[in-house]
């Protein structure tokens, strides 16, 4: 019994110096994350880069850069200038399938502008005002003040065909605009945009050179 005792007594010992060396160690390792800055196996320090990963951005497509800026101010007054003419249509244009290219046109273009005008306001820029940007140099394509004169002077077959003739001119020139967005933009729903130009502006070209062919 003696000896059981002995033994039991040992046993205790050596599992309390455990149990002491145990909580040391994670004493030490605490206090050794502590003294580096709080790094190391804390959940909270491992979450914090890719919480922060996406901080630099200002907007759900990301950051605009000057070519987004540029792609924008630009686009406004001409697609402005673009619904300006399809809205003579209407009342001069002798051909239905002129007057339903002139709709379809404003339909496209009337909501770009208004989407346009909101990137330009969240990143702090001053929208185009009204009527700017008709002095046929600013932007590829633009009519000049003696050509949208002419546009509204004219009518029926006179009409259509300066009607397709300067509005192939004025999508080339958007399309060219956009191709500029999509090389140096960075800016997500801007390059969608300049894809959508490019897609619905050139397939309209080819339909104009068609209907200008035929008459």
């Amino acid at each position: 019994m003696t000896a059981q005792r002995s033994l039991f007594r040992r046993t205790s010992v050596v599992v309390a110096a455990s149990a002491a060396a145990l909580a040391l160690t994670a004493c030490g390792g605490v206090d050794g994350d502590r003294a580096h800055g709080g790094h190391g196996s804390s959940p909270t320090a491992s979450a914090t880069p890719s919480a922060s990963a996406g901080a630099g951005s200002t907007a759900p497509g990301g950051e605009n850069n000057a070519a987004d800026t540029a792609f924008a101010l630009g686009m406004i007054p001409h697609h402005r200038q673009a619904l300006e003419m399809a809205r003579l249509a209407p009342t001069r244009a002798g051909s239905a399938e002129v007057k339903k290219l002139a709709e379809e046109i404003e339909k496209a273009q009337d909501p770009e502008i208004r989407t346009l005008s909101g990137w330009l306001v969240a990143w702090g820029e001053q929208v185009p005002a009204e009527g700017s940007g008709h002095g046929g140099h600013d932007m590829a394509g633009m009519m000049t003040a003696e050509e949208m004169d002419g546009l509204k002077k004219s009518s029926g077959a006179a009409f259509d065909k300066a009607f397709l003739e300067l509005m192939v001119k004025h999508h080339e020139g958007a399309v060219a605009m956009a191709r500029t967005e999509q090389a140096g933009g960075a800016y997500g729903p801007a390059k969608e945009m300049a894809g959508s130009i490019i897609g619905s502006q050139s397939a309209e070209i080819a339909r104009m050179k068609s209907l200008l062919g035929a008459g």
